[in-house]
């Protein structure tokens, strides 16, 4: 479930019943807008100024960090194709944050490497030390043994080490070009947002299209995943999962909204598969240490943002003009202020790292690998929802099967089937002998 939060005046306004939050019609969805009940004109400073998320399964309720905190971020609001030459600028700004956070992913795969990975380089570059990395970075690449000097020799020894390697100096030939790629196509939109003619810019921005679609085949070739480490698989997808965002970007420049809308919930739907997929290749505790904080954050954090900024596509094409016009104006002012203010903010801790370490000592791998899982895809909690009812009354543990499972977190669900699982197999030992 999702919600917004607003400034105190709003959220004061709101209580008092002067304004509502604005909602799909279709959906019927609340979006990061407020409404005047009186006037119903949209209100100048009703922007909601962070999304709050609340997984109960998960027993985690969190407010989004900022923007430049994300691994995947929307680089356009629902309402700025409509703004002006400064608000094609603003955007082009914001895709070159989505470059750098694509060129600190892949950097990392110097410590990463091909095939097997240790523990400590695994921690060099997980979802704090990245995040650090993609505020610290301003532009393209970054030399990451000066990055991470302070993480100590070894990781510098592992970087050295993978640098020798022949499979992921082949990786790094492919993925380096295909950097160069991504880079000239945004080069090229840059330019296209500069041009006046809407047909000429369009027509640019159709070029610009085409070179990012290239980077994105050379990113998703299948040679990148062979030999991969669940870590290693993950940041290569993590790379043309941005790319697929800046694509989508295209389309709403041009205000080809339906296309956007359908790009938006599959890269949604890639990201649950990809996520899945690199679950099924871990095979280590170190990777799962690696692999739970970072794609429980990509899941509560970056799939809920991709998720509303469809729910905000579709609810503009619902607009009149007049309305567009009216919210164009209002945000243009309102996302430059918030962009300000997002470039002094310091990155702090994610809460996935702390909610894991806690999960951590009180489960084991194979929970909590079931408990990621369940976090990408609910339904796959159903099995184990039945296995421990099954148990329950083979062993007669009935208080051990609730009759209401939506108010079990995921974390029992996964605790409860590996103790059955344990108990089956020592019954069946014990049968045996």
């Amino acid at each position: 479930m999702i919600s917004f939060v607003f400034t105190p005046e709003v959220q004061a306004k709101i209580a008092s019943g002067a304004y509502e939050i604005v909602k799909s019609s279709t959906t019927g969805e609340f979006l990061g807008q407020v409404r005047d009940k009186a006037t119903g004109q949209f209100v100048k400073g009703g922007l909601a100024v962070a999304q709050q998320s609340n997984f109960l399964n998960s027993g985690l309720s969190f407010l989004n960090a900022s923007p430049g905190a994300a691994i995947i971020q929307p680089v356009l609001s629902g309402a700025q194709m409509w703004q002006t030459h400064r608000g094609f600028q603003h955007t082009y700004g914001m895709l070159q944050t989505l470059q750098s956070s694509i060129g600190v992913l892949q950097a990392t795969t110097a410590v990463i490497g091909v095939g097997t990975v240790a523990g400590v380089a695994l921690s060099g570059v997980n979802l704090w030390q990245t995040l650090k990395l993609k505020r610290a970075v301003q532009h393209g690449f970054i030399d990451l043994k000066k990055a991470l000097r302070d993480q100590g020799a070894e990781i510098i020894d592992r970087i050295n080490l993978v640098s020798e390697d022949v499979e992921f100096r082949h990786h790094r030939t492919i993925l380096t070009q295909a950097y160069g790629v991504f880079s000239q196509a945004l080069d090229r939109l840059n330019i296209a947002l500069k041009i006046k003619n809407p047909d000429r810019r369009n027509t640019e921005i159709d070029a610009a299209r085409g070179m990012l679609f290239q980077a994105l085949a050379d990113y998703s070739n299948p040679g990148l995943f062979q030999h991969n480490s669940a870590a290693g698989y993950l940041r290569r997808v993590e790379c043309s999962w941005a790319i697929e965002q800046a694509i989508i970007t295209t389309y709403q420049l041009q205000e080809e909204l339906n296309a956007a809308s359908d790009r938006l919930e599959s890269l949604q739907q890639k990201i649950r598969q990809n996520s899945l997929e690199a679950i099924e290749v871990c095979n280590s505790q170190d990777e799962l240490d690696f692999l739970f904080p970072e794609i429980a954050h990509l899941h509560f954090h970056d799939v809920t943002v991709l998720k509303t900024w469809k729910t905000h596509i579709d609810w503009i094409q619902e607009l009149s003009p007049e309305e567009k016009q009216q919210l164009a104006e209002i945000e243009s002012d309102e996302l430059e202020n918030s962009a300000s203010e997002n470039a002094i903010d310091e990155v702090t801790q994610p809460i996935e790292v702390e909610m894991y370490r806690d999960w951590k000592q009180k489960s084991h791998y194979s929970a909590l690998r079931d408990q990621l899982r369940f976090i990408i895809q609910p339904e796959l909690r159903q099995p184990h929802e039945a296995y421990i009812c099954d148990r329950a009354k083979e062993f007669d543990r009935h208080a051990l099967a609730p009759s209401n499972w939506q108010e079990v977190p995921d974390f029992t669900v996964a605790n409860l089937y590996h103790y059955f699982k344990t108990r089956e197999g020592t019954q069946m030992q014990l049968a045996g002998t």
